[in-house]
């Protein structure tokens, strides 16, 4: 996946558009796209408009414009036209979305996952982004929600607090989180994960996270005074909680399906039909208008539609909601014949694609012609391949937060506990062009993922800011990421590639080989149990003494071709080919036993006529509400929640362990109300199928790619009540919610200053030997003055040499000098 973010504001530069007219060109003189940088994605200013495509690993690419509050209507109309540009510069096949700030939708925010943040002004008004170690800041954030959070920059003073919500109070060295007191865990969580986001991406990872309890401030005194510092005084009483929820907007009427064209000028809306809706009735020389109860507006472009028509669809919607009387924030999606999203098909009774297969096929079969892709960029855009994948590659893998050359023999085999930098090069037009991937394994350290960013920006630095970045999440690899290691990409669930190390030795292994050719093959390593396996794909299981090479019914010759490219990188042992329904008695010994796993049919075909789609049902706001998850993992399945999975054949409801029951009670009455009101006219007695955490059935997991049986058995979640004694929760890399009595608030003293660029290396002016017996003396421990002074040995903590403790002392109290100060400093201009 990959997301470009580009920012809407007025500047001095000419804008000329052939499709709009004069006085609007005019209007657009100042207007200008300008690139968004990384560490400040999620960051929206409420005075512009925004454009963000996103590009993710399947064919497919969305463009969403955003529009903020106070953003003006020029912005707005400069937003709507260069997505159209962009749109054409495409090639037509990417679906657009307009995006109302506070009405964004579950796909939109689902790029941004730690949250959205809302920044008062805008460039025009001398705003600008953050810059990463910037720390002249003075902010205070206001964090709604529990999934989806946004932020919004609220007034710097007590009051703007209430007792449901969170706050984060950021003077760029330091964010203090105020938990509200009414506030709930998932809520706290998510706003410590956007904490550590804005730490990470913003200030290099140097400020410091404290996290206070409302009602219970005089636990974290140091906090409340950097808090009363910034706000004055505590009130006695704050606001009462405010609604998470945004009110529906939906008119609750059925899906209509409308033929829109211009008539002397005139706009002419002509119903076509409603619910439920063939897919015969669109009309490939036509545009039309889907509304979908309201809710949200869908607009069809045929390919044989005029040119006006086609790049007018986005005005027609407006005009549409504006003649409809629809709310301003009313969605909106734009896609074209061919290219229909997954939404839009469901709105269908049936719905079939033409000359359909599975993900890029159609061009696996023959080499790329790197002429053609170079000469017709919207081809290029089609298929996400900037090349045929021969260009250079070199890797580098974090090692003590520093980037080290990966033997080449090892390219293309990635370990889920390790990062990486994986650099591709290649020749544009005779200039030189570079990728720069970032992948970052699922078990790798917050601090390896932190350094792997930040290594990134040196390389990125090395080559003059030329690389394009990409960060590559572990399992969603892109396809010129999988191109570009020719069919041996290879996915380590754990451990690392670090020479010396030696992993954990397993009595089996399982690998999940998906693939037709050197282009679009990996392998991905599953748990070595019986329900891992799929009768769709081939399978590699290695074992001390023999390799299995098996092949499911529902998998072709060319998976089997490239199942054997992966089984000679994988082992040298003997390999054994074993068919599906003929696995000798070892073959099942290895895995544990036999046992069930997804050979259903439906599961053989290349592509299923209705994408799943997976919803979470909660009440965790207090309302009971379902909000749908796109690109959904296994990670997505939330334990406190109820999850809806619509495969079009069952619904599944996923209950999860810390759900409550009236959240099971409430997902099956909307269940049956969703199979009875779906406008493609469902069967009301479609399977509805309850599936609880940790018991999940193999038609389940199928629809999950890499599915772990064990994920929920080995984890323990940390739920320990937060505001209590010596506990917590604790967010991954991150700190805990309240830190234990006597224990300094921020997490490392050292972060407030420099870090060495190792962590074995000492500060400047500071010798080897000095720095060694501070840390064995307990300088570096979260120790409190009093635990040390006037104590004997025996009552000195843990690991204190009692003959240095007053070093301890006086580094902790010339520590929380300096960082007091530094906060006087700070806002004595303010």
């Amino acid at each position: 996946m990959s997301v470009f973010y580009l920012q809407i504001s007025y500047k001095q530069i000419p804008c000329y558009n052939r499709f709009i007219t004069k006085k609007t060109t005019k209007k657009l003189f100042k207007m200008q796209m300008d690139p968004v940088p990384p560490q400040a994605f999620g960051n929206f200013f409420e005075g512009d408009c925004y454009i963000v495509l996103y590009v993710s690993s399947r064919q497919s690419a969305d463009i969403h414009y955003w529009v903020g509050r106070t953003s003006s209507q020029d912005e707005q109309g400069a937003a709507a036209i260069y997505v159209t540009q962009l749109d054409e510069y495409l090639g037509g096949s990417p679906v657009q979305y307009r995006e109302v700030q506070g009405y964004e939708s579950p796909r939109f925010r689902s790029y941004f996952k730690n949250g959205l943040i809302y920044k008062k002004g805008g460039v025009a008004s001398g705003f600008n982004h953050v810059e990463t170690n910037a720390y002249n800041v003075l902010r205070l954030l206001h964090v709604k929600g529990r999934k989806d959070v946004t932020a919004t920059e609220v007034e710097v003073s007590w009051s703007s607090f209430n007792k449901g919500d969170i706050f984060l109070l950021d003077i760029g060295k330091a964010i203090v989180q105020w938990n509200g007191p009414q506030s709930n865990r998932r809520e706290k969580l998510k706003a410590v994960l956007l904490a550590q986001d804005i730490r990470d991406r913003e200030r290099g990872g140097r400020a410091q996270i404290g996290v206070v309890e409302g009602g219970d401030e005089r636990s974290s005194p140091e906090l409340m005074k950097v808090l009363t510092t910034v706000l004055g005084p505590k009130p006695s009483q704050l606001k009462e909680a405010t609604s998470d929820d945004v009110p529906d907007s939906a008119q609750k009427n059925s899906v209509r399906l409308y033929h829109v064209y211009d008539n002397s000028g005139n706009l002419v809306i002509q119903e076509v039909a409603k619910q439920p809706l063939t897919q015969d009735l669109l009309k490939t020389s036509d545009c039309f208008i889907l509304d979908n109860k309201g809710s949200s507006v869908m607009v069809w472009k045929g390919k044989k539609a005029s040119k006006e028509e086609r790049q007018g669809a986005m005005n027609r919607a407006l005009s549409y909601i504006k003649a409809k009387k629809y709310p301003a924030s009313t969605t909106v999606e734009v896609m074209a014949e061919g290219a229909e999203s997954a939404i839009f098909k469901h709105l269908f009774k049936s719905w079939t694609d033409k000359d359909q297969t599975q993900g890029l096929a159609k061009v696996d079969n023959g080499k790329f012609d790197v002429m053609e892709l170079h000469a017709r960029p919207e081809l290029a855009a089609q298929y996400r391949m900037v090349d045929d994948a021969s260009g250079d590659v070199k890797v580098w893998r974090i090692e003590n937060l520093e980037p080290a050359e990966v033997d080449p023999k090892s390219y293309g085999q990635f370990y889920g506990g390790d990062c990486y930098l994986v650099l591709y090069s290649y020749k544009r037009a005779g200039q030189q062009q570079y990728i720069l991937y970032i992948w970052q394994g699922r078990h790798a350290t917050s601090d390896e993922i932190a350094a792997s960013a930040f290594q990134a920006v040196s390389i990125d630095q090395k080559y003059n800011g030329a690389p394009v970045q990409v960060r590559v999440v572990m399992g969603k690899e892109p396809r010129h990421f999988l191109a570009i290691f020719k069919g041996k990409l290879i996915i380590f669930e754990g451990g690392t590639g670090r020479p010396g190390v030696v992993n954990p030795a397993k009595d089996a292994r399982l690998f999940q080989v998906r693939g037709t050719n050197e282009l679009n093959t990996k392998a991905t390593e599953v748990v070595a149990r019986a329900a891992s396996l799929s009768s769709n794909d081939v399978f590699l299981l290695k074992t001390d003494n023999i390799s299995y090479l098996w092949y499911g019914k529902g998998c072709n010759g060319d998976e089997r071709e490239m199942g054997k490219v992966i089984s000679d990188v994988l082992s040298r042992h003997e390999k054994r080919v074993v068919m599906e329904g003929q696995e000798p008695a070892e073959f099942w010994i290895a895995l544990g036993g036999k046992g069930s796993y997804a050979s259903d049919r439906r599961f053989e075909r290349e592509e299923p006529l209705h994408s799943p789609r997976l919803f979470e049902c909660s009440n965790q706001t207090g309302r009971f509400k379902i909000t749908e998850v796109d690109d959904f993992a296994q990670c997505d399945l939330d334990e406190d929640d109820v999850m809806l999975l619509d495969t079009w054949e069952e619904l599944f409801l996923w209950i999860g362990n810390s759900s409550y029951e009236y959240e099971t009670k409430e997902a099956l009455n909307s269940a049956r109300d969703y199979l009875r009101t779906h406008p493609a006219g469902r069967d009301p007695d479609t399977p509805i199928i309850f599936v609880k955490q940790g018991y999940e059935p193999p038609t389940f997991t199928g629809w999950f790619n890499a599915w772990d049986p064990h994920k929920w058995s080995n984890t323990k979640l940390n739920k320990t009540p937060v505001g209590g004694g010596g506990g917590g929760y604790r967010a991954p890399g991150g700190p805990l919610t309240s830190p234990p009595p006597n224990k300094a608030y921020f997490q490392d003293e050292t972060d407030f200053f420099p870090r060495p660029s190792s962590p074995t290396r000492p500060q400047s002016g500071m010798s080897s030997s000095s720095a060694s017996s501070l840390s064995s003396s307990g300088a570096g421990k979260f120790l409190d003055p009093e635990l040390l002074v006037n104590k004997t040995p025996d009552e000195l903590p843990d690991g204190v040499d009692p003959t240095r403790k007053e070093v301890c002392v006086q580094i902790k109290y010339k520590w929380y000098k300096s960082a007091f100060d530094h906060c006087l400093k700070l806002f004595s201009g303010h």
